[in-house]
């Protein structure tokens, strides 16, 4: 299984070595009624446009184009994607001629118009570097109103069933270049987010009568083969935003633009980035810290893929009916074109997961869910909740969030549920080695036997010929493993065990944030 198989089974790329994706042929320009400025339209399907020089979104009648406001500035952001980028779907050209940014409680997303060759018009949504084609859906049965839409209930739309992922405002902060269809800038909407077992993705705006719908599926941007994508060299060139903590006073770096959430490296404050360095900022301070076990900032190449540690959180969890609780650590892992996918180390072993774009259909008892061809049976259920967290997130975390979690498995492939309040995510993934982890990150070998885990085979007394000095050196390896993993935590140590669960994995839920597009 691949670090994220649910991406992988979207996608549909035409095989073999395609050949260079061409321009629309026929391109309309006007001059802006803002400034003059020559605006363009490439697609048929575009109505409105972003001025790239004075922000004025024009609409266009015929061969007359209106000013009818002006649109804000973009959220920066660490995007491979730009204008005029094109690709391959399905053996269609393509070319982005556009993109509109939305936000929510749970953060941001960008959707790029791309415009195919045959003068049709679809979107490549993009939320934390995970991304889905979707094409204009027209429903011939009006679409359930929003407040019928409950979060993690099935419903069928067109005759095909599927499971409420998202359902809440949302509201356009930002466009740029052309776009067939436009939300009134800064005014909330409802929008809900439907999935199924197929990883299909039916999304439903209501900022219209009828509301607009669209549906796609996941897909990688490797195998969209893209050309025109923004320079990874030159992706961030200012310097990284650093403000004083509010707790301590010490100076904190915040290096992604999209961090929701950061913590101070001196006093380990939990602070909110929502208001915006300048503001106002919301933290909380954390005492007895964890020590990763892997560095912050360290790299490694998993399943093919070079990540960057970019965050940590410990988490605790508590079976139904149990009193004894159960702790793993999550590690947020970032790739330019990979987005973010999670390493994580419990008492059960190692894993890699991701988020997965379709909703797995579950039996009447929930025991067992299917997911794009494949049957996992339940392992536990647990509520979880957040213990500790260093480094920055994308989605707002803190401490005491909570959640109730269910882990599914079908060999080593993974299958993790998480439900909160307003939403509810999936995971996707397989297990790891031990030894896998340990070279990824070029661990020294005292870390090493410290990364060990479940997967590890008992040791062998054979060779050892009987001798004294060999049962005596095995002994005390297992020894320092022990003391390695002290039950009580202590925040001088560089890593810091919990105690292990009783059964099941905790090897999927975390708090995403947002699952969108």
């Amino acid at each position: 299984m691949t670090d994220n198989a649910d991406s992988a089974a979207g996608s549909a790329a035409t095989p073999g070595r395609p050949s260079a994706p061409q321009p629309p042929q026929r391109v309309y320009r006007a001059p802006c009624p803002g400034c003059g400025a020559p605006v363009d339209f490439r697609s048929a399907q575009s109505v409105y446009a972003v001025c790239s020089f004075c922000r004025s979104t024009v609409v266009r009648n015929g061969d007359v184009l209106s000013r009818i406001g002006r649109m804000a500035e973009l959220f920066a952001d660490y995007s491979p994607l730009q204008m005029m980028s094109a690709g391959r779907f399905d053996g269609a050209a393509f070319t982005v001629v556009g993109r509109q940014q939305f936000q929510s409680e749970a953060g941001v997303w960008s959707e790029w118009h791309v415009a195919l060759q045959d003068g049709s018009s679809a979107f490549l949504s993009e939320d934390n570097g995970h991304y889905v084609f979707s094409k204009p859906l027209t429903l011939l049965q009006p679409a359930p109103p929003a407040s019928a839409l409950r979060i993690g209930a099935t419903t069928a739309v067109a005759g095909v069933s599927y499971s409420v992922a998202f359902n809440g405002q949302v509201t356009l902060i930002g466009a740029e270049g052309e776009l067939p269809r436009l939300s009134t800038s800064g005014t909330a909407f409802d929008m809900a987010e439907l999935r199924n077992e197929q990883g299909a993705v039916l999304s439903l705006e209501y900022d219209s009568d009828p509301p607009g719908a669209s549906l796609g599926r996941a897909v990688r941007l490797e195998d969209l083969a893209l050309t025109g994508l923004r320079d990874g060299a030159s992706e961030k060139t200012e310097a990284a935003r650093q403000f004083a903590c509010p707790h301590c006073g010490a100076p904190v770096t915040v290096q992604r633009e999209e961090s929701k959430t950061v913590t101070c490296p001196s006093c380990r404050s939990v602070i909110s980035l929502d208001t915006g360095i300048g503001g106002e900022m919301a933290s909380a301070l954390q005492d007895e810290p964890v020590r990763p076990l892997i560095a912050l900032g360290s790299s490694g190449k998993l399943q093919g893929v070079q990540w960057q540690v970019v965050g940590f959180q410990h988490r605790m969890g508590r079976e139904p009916g149990d009193d004894e609780r159960f702790g793993w650590s999550e590690y947020l892992l970032y790739h330019r074109t990979r987005g973010f996918s999670f390493l994580v180390d419990s008492s059960e072993g190692w894993s890699l997961v991701a988020p997965a774009t379709g909703a797995p259909k579950l039996s009447r008892d929930e025991n067992s869910a299917s997911y794009l061809g494949t049957s996992y049976q339940l392992q536990s259920r647990y509520a979880a909740e957040t213990g500790y967290v260093a480094g920055e997130f994308y989605w707002r975390v803190e401490r005491g969030q909570t959640s109730d979690n269910a882990d599914y498995a079908s060999g080593r492939s993974l299958l993790s549920r998480e439900r909160t309040r307003s939403e509810v995510t999936w995971s996707v993934g397989s297990q790891l080695q031990s030894a896998t982890v340990a070279a990824a990150f070029d661990m020294p070998d005292w870390k090493k036997d410290m990364a060990v885990r479940s997967d590890a085979k008992p040791l062998a007394f054979q060779g050892l010929g009987g001798s004294a000095v060999g049962v005596m050196g095995v002994v005390l390896v297992l020894l320092l493993l022990v003391l390695s993993r002290c039950s009580a935590c202590d925040p001088t140590r560089e890593y810091c065990g919990t105690p292990a669960r009783t059964g099941g994995g905790s090897w999927g839920g975390y708090t995403s944030g947002g699952y969108h597009k």
